[in-house]
C-alpha cells in the first residue's frame, strides 16, 4: 500500500500546499482519496484519474470536503463518461452539506445521488477495500468527526487522526502503528481552545501512547510554525517525527 500527501495545509490551503487530502493505491485496487479539501482534485490529476476514486471524508469542515463539488462537476461534464457512481464515504449529513455547496442556486440543495453513492460512517465501522481495510472511530471535533485505521493486505497500519482533540478513540485507533498521520494544528499555547485540535506536544503524547512506529504530522495552518509544532512533537516521541508535504509518498 502506498500513501500519497496530496495536500496537508491545516484550516485553509496554504502558500505551498492545498488542504487536507491523501491517496491510497495498492496493486489491483482503484484509488482512495483520504479527505477531499480546496486544492485536492487538482493534485490528484498528477497521480489519478479523478473518475476512479473512491472518497473517504473524515469530517465536513470545508478544509476536508470542498473539492468534491468540482469531483462532481469533472463525473457530470467529462467528454469521457464516468462508468457508475463514485463511492463516498462520510458523517450522516454528507448529502446535504455536499448537496449544498453543489447547488446552481442559493437555497437550493443539489441531488447528487446521481454521481455519488454515499455510504454513512458509524463509529467503529470497518469497510474492505480489497488491498486494505479502513477502521473508523468517532473522535473529539466539533461537527460529526472519524478518525481512520487504515490496514494493508500484509499487515502494515497508517493511523488518521482526521481533526480532534485527544481522546480514547484516537489512541485506540493509533495503537502499535507504523505510521501515525496526526494532525498538530497549534503550537501548546495556553490561550488555545481547548480540545477541537491537538498541538504538536498532543501528536508527540499521543505517538508515546499508542507505541506507533514513526510520528507524520500534518494539518499544520499557514499561520503556525512548522519548526515549533515539530520540535514540541519530538519533546514528547522517542521516534522518528516528520512534518508531510505534498507529493511525499510513504510505504506500508
Amino acid at each position: 500500500m502506498r500513501v500519497t500527501v496530496l495536500g496537508c495545509s491545516g484550516s485553509v490551503g496554504g502558500p505551498n500546499s492545498p488542504a487536507s487530502g491523501y491517496l491510497l493505491t495498492a496493486p489491483g485496487v482503484e484509488p482512495t482519496v483520504i479527505d477531499f479539501g480546496p486544492g485536492i482534485l487538482g493534485a490528484l490529476q498528477r497521480y489519478a484519474d479523478p473518475s476512479r476514486v473512491t472518497v473517504l471524508l473524515s469530517h465536513l469542515h470545508a478544509d476536508h470536503c470542498l473539492d468534491v463539488p468540482g469531483l462532481l462537476v469533472w463525473r457530470r461534464y467529462h467528454p469521457i463518461p464516468a462508468t457508475g457512481r463514485a463511492r463516498v464515504f462520510g458523517p450522516a449529513d454528507t448529502a446535504f452539506r455536499l448537496g449544498v455547496a453543489s447547488a446552481e442556486c442559493g437555497g437550493s440543495i443539489d441531488d447528487v445521488s446521481d454521481t455519488l453513492d454515499l455510504h454513512r460512517w458509524r463509529d467503529g465501522d470497518t469497510v474492505d477495500f480489497g488491498g486494505y481495510s479502513v477502521q473508523v472511530r468517532q473522535v473529539f471535533h466539533p461537527p460529526e468527526s472519524y478518525g481512520m485505521r487504515v490496514t494493508s493486505a500484509e499487515g502494515k497500519v497508517l493511523a488518521y487522526t482526521g481533526d480532534t482533540g485527544m481522546c480514547d478513540a484516537v489512541i485506540d485507533l493509533a495503537r502499535d502503528a507504523d505510521y501515525l498521520l496526526s494532525e498538530a494544528s497549534w503550537t501548546h499555547a495556553e490561550d488555545r481552545p481547548p480540545g477541537v485540535h491537538l498541538s504538536g506536544v498532543e501528536a508527540g503524547q499521543l505517538a508515546k501512547m499508542a507505541n506507533v512506529k514513526s510520528l507524520l504530522l500534518t494539518h499544520i495552518p499557514p499561520w503556525t510554525s512548522r519548526e515549533a509544532v515539530i520540535a514540541e512533537a519530538a519533546g514528547q516521541f522517542d521516534g522518528p517525527v516528520h512534518a508531510v508535504s505534498p507529493g511525499e509518498v510513504f510505504e506500508l
